[in-house]
C-alpha cells in the first residue's frame, strides 16, 4: 500500500519510509472507519440505548472535550515525548475507548469511551500530519495520507450496514477496529522514530528555549488555520454522520441503498483527495480550495432541492469530492506560514482543534434534527460552509514565511 502510492509521488522513499507511510495510511483507514460506522449505527445505538437524537448527540460533546485536550496537549507532548511515543499514546488511548464500547458499557459511560476516541484521533491526526509534513513533496504525501481517512470512512458504513443485514449486533463492527489498532501500535512501536526527517528532532535543534505551545498561540495565523479546519471538519463528519439518518428517516429511502449513498460521499472525499492534489501542485493550492468551497455548496444545494434518490446521491457524491482536498491541503500551507520551529506545535494544534469539529458540530446537527427535524442537516452544512469562507478570507491572505533550507 505505502509502495505504489509512495512511486507514484516519484520521490526516493526508502523500505522504512514506505512502511511509515503504509502505516500512517492504516492508522487513517481505522479513523475514518470509527467516523463511517458511527452515521449507520447512530439509529441501533439510539434504539438499545432508549434515548432520542439529542440525548445520542451527547456523545459527540464527549468526543469535542477529547479532541480539545488532544489539542492542547499535542505541541507539548511533540517537545516532550516525541511524535513515535505521541502516536503510541493516541492509539493506545484510541483502543481502550473502543474495548470499551465493545463491553456494551450502560449509556452514561459510553460518553467516556467517546472521549477516548476523541482524543486518540486528534492525538493521532495531530502526530501524523506533524510527522508526513517534513517528508518529500508533503502537499501531495498529506493528501494521501486523507485519502485512506476516506476508504475507511468509505467502507465502514459498507461493513456496519452489511453487518447489520445479517443481524450482528451493533458493537460487532468495533471488533474490526480493535484489530486494526493493536497492528497500528505493533506496527509504530517497531518501524517509526527512525527517518531523518523527523520534524520534532529538527525543532529541538532550534536554540530558543521559549515555550514552543504559547509561541505558536500567540501567532494569528495558528487560530485562523485552527478556526477554518474546526468548521471543515465539523461540515465533512456532520454529513457523513447524520445523512444515514436523514436519508432512512427523513426521505424514507431503503437502509441498504441509503448505506451506499453515505459510502459514495466517502468515495467522494476519497477520489478529490487521491486527484485534486495534482490539480493544487499545478494550479495553486489557493484556487484549490476557493474552487472546493464552491464545489461543496453546489452538492448540499443538490441534495438539498431535489429530493429524487439518483441526484440525492450525486450530490452527496460532489460534497465529499469538493471537501476532499482542503484538510491536507491547508496542513501543508500552514508549514510556510509560521516559523520554522514551531511548525510541528503549530500543526498539532491546528490538526487537534480543528478535529475538535467532529465532535461538536455533529452535536449540533443532532440537536437541531431533535429540536426541527432532519431537514435542517442541508441549511446547516450551507452555514458551516459560508463560515469556512469567512475564515479563508482572512487565511488566505497572511504572508508566507519562508522555511529554512535544509541539507
Amino acid at each position: 500500500m505505502g509502495t505504489s502510492l509512495t512511486a507514484s509521488i516519484k520521490t526516493p522513499y526508502g523500505p522504512l519510509m514506505r512502511l511509515q507511510v503504509g502505516l500512517g495510511f492504516l492508522a487513517f483507514i481505522m479513523i475514518g472507519m470509527s467516523d463511517g460506522m458511527l452515521g449507520v449505527l447512530l439509529p441501533s445505538i439510539r434504539g438499545y440505548y432508549q434515548v432520542d437524537k439529542a440525548t445520542v448527540s451527547l456523545i459527540f460533546l464527549a468526543s469535542t472535550f477529547g479532541y480539545l485536550t488532544s489539542a492542547f496537549a499535542s505541541g507539548l507532548l511533540v517537545a516532550s515525548i516525541g511524535i513515535r511515543r505521541l502516536l503510541l499514546l493516541g492509539v493506545g488511548v484510541y483502543v481502550f475507548g473502543v474495548c470499551l464500547i465493545t463491553l456494551q458499557v450502560p449509556f452514561l459511560v459510553l460518553p467516556l469511551c467517546l472521549y477516548c476516541l476523541g482524543f486518540g484521533v486528534g492525538i493521532v491526526d495531530a502526530g501524523l500530519n506533524s510527522y508526513f509534513v517534513g517528508f518529500p513533496r508533503s502537499t501531495l504525501l498529506l493528501n494521501f495520507l486523507h485519502a485512506f481517512y476516506g476508504v475507511g470512512a468509505l467502507i465502514g458504513p459498507l461493513i456496519a450496514s452489511g453487518l447489520l443485514e445479517l443481524k450482528f449486533f451493533w458493537t460487532t463492527s468495533y471488533f474490526i477496529l480493535i484489530a486494526i489498532g493493536v497492528l497500528v501500535l505493533t506496527g509504530i512501536t517497531l518501524f517509526y522514530g527512525a527517518t531523518n526527517l523527523h520534524v520534532s528532532d529538527r525543532a529541538s535543534s532550534d536554540d530558543s528555549k521559549e515555550n514552543v505551545l504559547f509561541s505558536a498561540l500567540r501567532l494569528r495565523v495558528v487560530w485562523l488555520t485552527a478556526a477554518f479546519l474546526l468548521f471543515y471538519v465539523g461540515a465533512e463528519v456532520s454529513m457523513g454522520t447524520w445523512s444515514y439518518s436523514f436519508l432512512t428517516e427523513e426521505r424514507h429511502e431503503a437502509a441498504l441503498l441509503s448505506g451506499w449513498a453515505v459510502s459514495g460521499f466517502w468515495l467522494g472525499l476519497t477520489i478529490g483527495r487521491l486527484t485534486l492534489g495534482h490539480v493544487g501542485e499545478r494550479f495553486g493550492n489557493k484556487r484549490l480550495i476557493q474552487g472546493c468551497l464552491t464545489g461543496v455548496v453546489v452538492g448540499v444545494l443538490l441534495v438539498w432541492l431535489v429530493p429524487f434518490g439518483p441526484v440525492t446521491a450525486l450530490g452527496l457524491w460532489i460534497t465529499g469530492f469538493s471537501l476532499g482536498p482542503i484538510f491536507p491541503t491547508t496542513i501543508a500551507l500552514i508549514s510556510n506560514m509560521v516559523p520554522h520551529r514551531l511548525v510541528p506545535t503549530a500543526i498539532g494544534f491546528a490538526a487537534s482543534l480543528g478535529s475538535m469539529g467532529a465532535a461538536l458540530f455533529p452535536w449540533l446537527a443532532g440537536n437541531l434534527a431533535e429540536s426541527f427535524g432532519l431537514w435542517t442537516l442541508l441549511p446547516f452544512m450551507v452555514v458551516l460552509t459560508v463560515f469556512m469562507l469567512m475564515v479563508w478570507f482572512f487565511l488566505q491572505g497572511r504572508p508566507k514565511i519562508a522555511p529554512p533550507v535544509e541539507g
